[in-house]
């Protein structure tokens, strides 16, 4: 019989040949182009994810348009804001050109765009030009935009502007492979650092990714260049070095492009899988290697070559992933809570998620991308409008995110081509999948805890110290970026000691951590918890500590930035209005300050506290009579303490929006720092406005003189919008916050949160993610554990029991639980059981946090159980546990072994088996007055010896049951119940992996059983 062969397809053949299917480029993007001089071609976009893009290109036009030089006809060259011609290409050549959303018609921008390709293809130094180009540092990321938009406009570029553009892509892989593994001379002091790298502080996995991007235009699109064998051996060591981490690496018995990952030199990495840039972790920089990869893939596709198999199995690339969805939020961009400046920078976010998503094929990364796209033309339509990269990005982004967007709208077309669209994750699946706790280690400095339900994390990087917190992943809820304080007063503590306890759901049964620090100013500790609760405890580090930042703004379409921000608390509910403002003006705190009528020349603003980073600063100091009156400080004498350079007192009064006054830098930490106006006479005034910048005062006085030597008290500021003593707060019911103990009243100052608004204090804090005030009210309401040692703080918070030792020394104290209801607590320890509760016994190590889980309910052991009457103890009919194995029985036959159940039936079971059918059960928990307790008490317990073990019940299991598993008889050890008052002890071993119980005589076996 005779067989016919296969069919060989195109993807077949290049799987054969070494590459995988997934990534062969089916079809050249540049087929597109061919057809785009048709004015009336409808090509829909293949997704609603590109077709957001397509819209958000051409809104931004309006933008790009701005940089277009009439006199010098074309686009400008400063800050390579010609790199628009990309985004222009897009539109140009897919989807429907809409003129009214882009603000110009088609027409003018293709003239534009083609006479700015001809002029910059003619400057470039690799051409002769002496305008731009070569530099690696950062002219080449400019040009591999620029060169691609020119082959999607290739049959529209004359002969001559064609030539320079391939002259431009070999020239520059030529002279990169020159350079070897050495420095660019052209780009001062930026350095891979040979094929060494570096990870401490400033990784070059940026820089070694630039080398390797100068080199894929040329591999893509002059592949038949005789040069083309050496650029491919330094694109792939480049390539393969760029996520370089020698421990790992050297381990990886894998070949990428034919080379042994073992190869690799580089280490750009810390061993946790975590990346530093400019000092600290960077999210925004760990992206850069799909960034990186995602601008050399455009390349390959567009010119229909397949991809080198390093681009999709780039070393340590999923540990690395893995760790950006471990801060990952709601909107798809990973949260930084040690970046200064890259927060909210959407439009730079995209083409991560987006080569992640369609070239990878990563689910998890198709539903961040999926949310990050559905609020992009939110954000655009927030001032300055159309922008794509704002709030803590500068204007020269705004070509490089438009370039990104038209490269990952280009990928979506390609995936869509070869027919392997991916399936996104739900968001609920997403975080799921991104669950879990990781203690990076001192040197990065953060412990972080994803969970289904909210982020937080533990920073203990100097400059960055904080507790940070977002629930609901909602990254337009609590501001955490940078220096912005989280819980701590403020990020520069010193700390002198840090201990972290990581829980992890494999081996003890939940997800969690506990972080304990010592600082300059005292101790302060953090627990995060599996439901997506905190912890904060404080013995009192500052004043105005427990500080939380609410974003406040009016952007429609952003969840919850609906332009004011509401909150429950006590003794009724507040709305704080959203101040906002363009990003030329940051948007700060504005105090309205009324006081009795007064007749003053000279009016100061006196400080008490100052912002914690940054001292005092004021847009404006206004000075009224009567809440319609003239600013009478307008054009004034105005003196202040100190000023910092361009920031003198006068422009505090100055009557311009953008100008400020601020102190000095040597004075940012100065309490009494002051600024002072001249009225010019004695005036009536019963009014005062500051407009600060975000270094608003936390606590300031007003103050007026006839004189200017003599000052008296007007009135004092800032007045909260909120001062609550109901030990609660609910934001919007997106996150509730619990105050226990607290000694100072809860404040709200405009979008500032003040859990324990005035002097430096203890303080303890539960934080839950979506809780209403109703429910908060109740968990206030409650009783709470207490300590028997003052330096032990303890909550018990969604089940589990946290404990705070806030001191130098190991404590040994009795934690006193109360009882709610019917249910008793149990947790693995020592610990005895009463009528109003349970009473713990605790021993912390010095200076350490703990997180104990409540032990769970589970069924009883189900392996088939022998039945047998307990007769007149009972007249109920249901079954119990009894703990223990089979024994013998007095209700029995003689001898007879009884079941670990009982049942009170009323009826005699007609035979009984001589052993038991298995020596496991599991152990109920129950009130002291239980039917189960009772059962307990009526079944007799053999001489045994006990070993404990924690087993999980299901994937969604909260806690760990215990299963108690008999070991050799043990003469010694006695378990008889005790009555009301058990007592027991459970001892875990170092791995946390076992718990072996010891009986002793009137204790039960295990801290499980010990309800009876």
């Amino acid at each position: 019989m005779s067989h016919q062969p296969l069919p060989l397809d195109r993807r077949r053949f290049l799987h054969l040949a070494g590459l995988t299917g997934a990534l062969a480029a089916l079809p050249p993007l540049t087929a597109a182009a061919s057809a785009h001089a048709a004015p009336g071609r409808t090509d829909t976009p293949p997704d609603a994810v590109a077709a957001t893009y397509l819209r958000v290109l051409l809104d931004h036009t309006r933008w790009s348009e701005t940089q277009w030089d009439e006199a010098q006809g074309h686009y400008r060259a400063k800050d390579f804001g010609f790199a628009v011609v990309l985004g222009n290409a897009v539109l140009l050549t897919h989807g429907t050109y809409d003129a009214a959303r882009a603000g110009t018609d088609r027409e003018t921008l293709e003239r534009r765009t083609l006479a700015t390709i001809r002029h910059f293809a003619a400057s470039n130094r690799l051409t002769g030009g002496d305008e731009w180009g070569r530099t690696l540092f950062f002219d080449t990321t400019f040009q591999s935009y620029f060169i691609l938009a020119a082959r999607l406009l290739w049959k529209d570029l004359d002969t001559a502007t064609q030539k320079n553009v391939e002259t431009i892509v070999r020239e520059q892989a030529a002279y990169t492979v020159s350079l070897g593994s050495g420095d660019d001379p052209a780009s001062g002091d930026w350095t891979p650092n040979g094929l060494s790298g570096g990870h401490v502080g400033d990784t070059k996995l940026e820089e070694m990714g630039l080398y390797a991007q100068t080199l894929a235009p040329a591999l893509a699109w002059a592949h038949d260049d005789r040069r083309a064998a050496d650029w491919a051996t330094w694109y792939g060591i480049w390539s393969r070095n760029e996520a370089g981490l020698p421990p790992a690496d050297l381990a990886n018995p894998a070949r990428v492009d034919g080379v042994a990952v073992s190869e690799n030199t580089a280490r750009n990495l810390y061993d946790t899988f975590i990346v530093e840039n400019h000092g600290s972790f960077g999210p925004h920089y760990q992206e850069e290697l799909w960034r990186t990869s995602g601008r050399n893939a455009a390349h390959f596709l567009a010119a229909g070559r397949p991809l080198p198999q390093v681009l999709a199995r780039q070393p340590n690339a999923q540990p690395l992933w893995r760790t950006l969805l471990g801060v990952m939020s709601d909107a798809g961009e990973p949260l930084m809570p040690m970046v200064e400046d890259r927060e909210h920078l959407y439009g730079r976010d995209v083409i991560p998620l987006a080569f992640l998503s369609q070239v990878m094929r990563d689910r998890a990364a198709a539903r961040a991308e999926r949310e990050l796209a559905s609020r992009l033309e939110a954000y655009q339509q927030y001032p300055p409008e159309h922008r794509l990269a704002k709030f803590s990005g500068e204007p020269k982004y705004e070509p490089e995110a438009r370039a990104e967007i038209a490269i990952s709208y280009l990928l979506h077309v390609w995936a869509a081509a070869s027919g392997r669209p991916v399936e996104a994750l739900s968001r609920e699946e997403m975080f799921a999948r991104a669950s879990g706790v990781t203690d990076f280690g001192t040197g990065p400095g953060l412990v972080s805890h994803q969970s289904r339900t909210a982020w937080a994390g533990a920073v203990t990087k100097p400059g960055f110290v904080k507790f940070a917190w977002q629930p609901g992943h909602d990254d337009w809820l609590f501001g955490l970026s940078g220096a912005t304080s989280m819980f701590l007063p403020a990020t520069d503590a010193k700390i002198q000691g840090r201990t972290v306890r990581v829980y992890e759901s494999l081996r003890d049964g939940f997800d969690g951590s506990a972080t304990l620090l010592r600082l300059d100013g005292g101790w302060a500790g953090f627990a995060t918890l599996p439901t997506g609760a905190v912890v904060y405890a404080s013995s009192g580090t500052a004043d105005a500590e427990g500080h939380l930042e609410v974003h406040n703004l009016t952007m429609p379409g952003m969840p919850g930035l609906d332009g004011a921000r509401t909150y429950r608390f006590e003794e009724g509910e507040a709305t704080v209005r959203a101040r906002d403002t363009s990003t030329d003006t940051p948007a700060g705190r504005v105090d309205d300050l009324g006081f009795a009528p007064t007749t003053v020349r000279h009016v100061r603003m006196l400080g008490v506290r100052p912002d914690p980073a940054y001292g005092y600063s004021l847009y404006a100091f206004e000075v009224r009579d009567g809440a319609q009156g003239a600013d009478l400080a307008r054009g004034g004498s105005a003196t202040a303490s100190s000023a910092d350079a361009g920031k003198g007192a006068p422009l505090a009064v100055d009557g311009v929006a953008a100008t400020r006054w601020a102190v000095s830098k040597a004075d940012r930490p100065r309490a009494d720092s002051w600024l002072a106006v001249d009225l010019g006479a004695e005036r009536r005034i019963d009014r005062v406005t500051l407009r600060w910048e975000s270094a608003a005062g936390r606590a300031y006085r007003i103050q007026g003189s006839t004189d200017g030597r003599d000052w008296r008290d007007l009135t004092t500021g800032p007045s909260p919008a909120v001062s609550s003593r109901g030990g609660w707060l609910d934001v919007e019911g997106r996150a509730g916050l619990v105050v226990r103990d607290g000694r100072n009243p809860i404040g709200v100052y405009d979008d500032k949160i003040v859990l324990g608004d005035g002097p430096a204090a203890p303080l303890l804090v539960e934080g839950f993610p979506g809780t209403s005030a109703g429910k908060l009210r109740a968990i206030a309401r409650g009783a709470t554990p207490t300590a028997e040692d003052t330096a032990v703080r303890t909550t018990l918070t969604g089940g589990h029991l946290t404990l705070f030792n806030l001191s130098g020394e190991p404590v040994r104290t009795r934690i006193t639980i109360p009882r709610t209801g019917t249910d008793t607590v149990v947790f693995e320890g020592t610990q005895r059981l009463t009528a109003d509760g349970t009473s713990f016994e605790a021993a912390l190590p010095a200076a350490t946090a703990a997180v104990l889980p409540r032990a769970s309910r589970s069924p009883p052991s189900r392996a088939a159980p022998c039945r047998r009457d307990c007769g007149s103890r009972s007249s109920t009919a249901r079954p119990c546990a009894c703990p223990g194995p089979p024994a013998p029985c007095a209700s029995g036959p003689r001898g007879a072994a009884r079941s670990p159940w009982c049942e009170r039936a009323g009826r005699s079971p007609s035979s009984w088996p001589a052993r038991p059918p298995t020596r496991t059960t599991t152990w109920l928990l129950a009130g002291p007055s239980s039917p189960r307790a009772r059962c307990r008490r009526a079944c007799p317990t053999p001489r045994r010896r006990w070993t404990a073990t924690p087993t999980r019940r299901g994937h969604r299991a909260r806690a760990a049951a215990w299963s108690l598993t008999s070991a050799r008889p043990a003469r010694s050890a006695w378990w008889r119940p005790s009555g009301r008052r058990a007592r027991c002890r459970v001892r875990r071993s170092a791995s946390a992996r076992t718990a072996s119980p010891t009986g002793t005589p009137g204790a039960s076996p295990a801290g499980a059983a010990c309800a009876g």
